[in-house]
């Protein structure tokens, strides 16, 4: 070997050394306690996005009652809701990565404050359905662009479990929202939670506005290097470029009698209460088998966070949601009520379980376009779960909820399949369909 070959191996070690020394360093941009705040402002607007659905279900009667309409018509809002959510996630997350964290938020979050009051003072179902779109695409990038935040500020041994703290609060949504929305609806309006939504909305302003600042990497937005290499720093990003991640198979496995409102509310807490104890527990369990896994291989592997996902992708969710359908069927009485409730807060610690590691999961291996994978991954969920609602209550109709239920854990077994998968062959599959992965 000769000299110069030595100096070139040096030099490419230096340059490496150089490059991961700079990687840890731009994670402490921010003290301990900024991040923290940095954190809650996104778990708050994280919230508003999760909420804008959570309200709305126990309130249908009362809104076909007051349009004089019928609950079918109102429930059209939904699908409307999901597509116009998925449309805002890609437009926010991909501008995101261009323009930054902080802009997004500053511009959304007025569009969600007007869909909010628009619902308010909407005089017909239609005008209600064109509000509850508007602020469903305002609300949107709370999702996408905050995971994209927690990727931008934390390391990859911290971002499991401010990943977890994250989806821990956004989650409260199952519980409080309903139950807040059916007090709402039943001793007083329906519109009262939007007035509530649309000045939550105005808080989550202003304190993005004095408080949050911008949490993208120093030089890695999109206007930053075409500034560098002399284009124009505006430029138009196409929204749904975000939809070509899903090609890769890394992202797409880890994916997959009562009347009165007030009751029904109180029937979605158990769920939520199981989200808030399961996410920040199942990120801080991945992020102790990143690092036991990384200092057992000498290695980092990103695929080793997916192993916090083994227990509930292959037991807690499939057999709780099995259980449920078994115990609706067989157990007409307040006894399998209650079990079926045991049954929800099961289920709900075992969806944080494979979403909280899965999530951080996308965010390790393509932090370069976390908003963007956040934002792909979502709109997926919200497709499948349209295409799914559409026929899950005539499958009730038909087959009962025994068997709807089997049917579904039958579905959570093939994820959880897929989920071994990605972890035993997640290099290769990363060969496969290489996306730009940031590892």
């Amino acid at each position: 070997m000769n000299q110069d070959s030595l100096v070139d191996e040096n030099t490419s070690l230096l340059a490496r050394s150089d490059s991961r020394l700079n990687a840890d360093l731009v994670y402490t941009r921010f003290s301990p306690s900024k991040k923290r705040l940095i954190l809650a402002l996104i778990c708050w607007n994280g919230l508003l996005s999760f909420f804008v659905g959570g309200v709305f279900t126990v309130s249908i009667p009362n809104i076909a009652r007051d349009f004089g309409t019928t609950t079918d018509i109102v429930s059209w809002s939904i699908s409307l809701c999901i597509v116009s959510g998925a449309c805002g996630s890609l437009l926010g997350a991909s501008n995101s990565t261009y323009y930054g964290r902080r802009p997004i938020y500053l511009i959304f979050l007025p569009v969600f404050v007007v869909g909010s009051f628009g619902v308010v003072f909407s005089t017909n179902v239609w005008e209600m359905m064109f509000f509850r779109a508007l602020q469903a695409f305002g609300a949107s990038p709370g999702m996408s662009v905050g995971g994209a935040s927690i990727a931008d500020i934390f390391p990859v041994e911290q971002r499991g479990f401010a990943m977890g703290t994250y989806m821990g609060i956004c989650l409260l949504s199952p519980s409080v929202a309903p139950t807040l929305a059916g007090f709402a609806a039943y001793y007083g309006s329906w519109r009262t939670i939007q007035y509530i939504l649309g000045f939550a909305g105005i808080i989550g302003f202003f304190a993005v506005f004095l408080l949050f600042p911008e949490t993208s990497h120093p030089g890695s937005l999109g206007k930053d290097r075409a500034v560098a290499a002399g284009k124009p720093g505006v430029a138009f990003v196409n929204p749904f470029k975000a939809l070509g991640i899903l090609k890769s198979p890394n992202i797409t496995f880890t994916k997959f009698g009562i009347s009165n409102q007030v009751v029904i509310g109180l029937c979605f807490a158990p769920i939520g209460f199981g989200n808030i104890i399961g996410a920040p527990v199942a990120g801080r369990i991945s992020d102790h088998f990143v690092v036991r896994w990384k200092e057992r291989r000498g290695f980092w592997y990103p695929e080793d966070r997916l192993r916090a996902s083994i227990v509930g992708a292959l037991f807690l969710v499939p057999l709780s949601t099995l259980a449920i359908g078994i115990i609706v069927e067989t157990i007409p009485t307040p006894l399998g009520l209650t079990l079926v409730m045991v049954g929800m807060f099961i289920n709900g610690i075992g969806v944080d379980l494979v979403m909280t590691p899965t999530g951080a999961y996308c965010l390790d291996v393509l932090q370069n376009r976390s908003a963007e994978v956040m934002a792909a991954t979502s709109a997926f969920r919200a497709l499948v779960i349209g295409i799914s609602s559409s026929f899950m209550v005539p499958m009730v109709h038909s087959i009962g909820s025994g068997w709807t239920n089997a049917v579904f854990s039958l579905v959570a077994w093939f994820g959880a399949f897929l989920l071994l998968v990605t972890i035993h062959h997640g290099q290769k599959l990363r060969e496969f369909v290489d996306i730009g992965y940031s590892i």
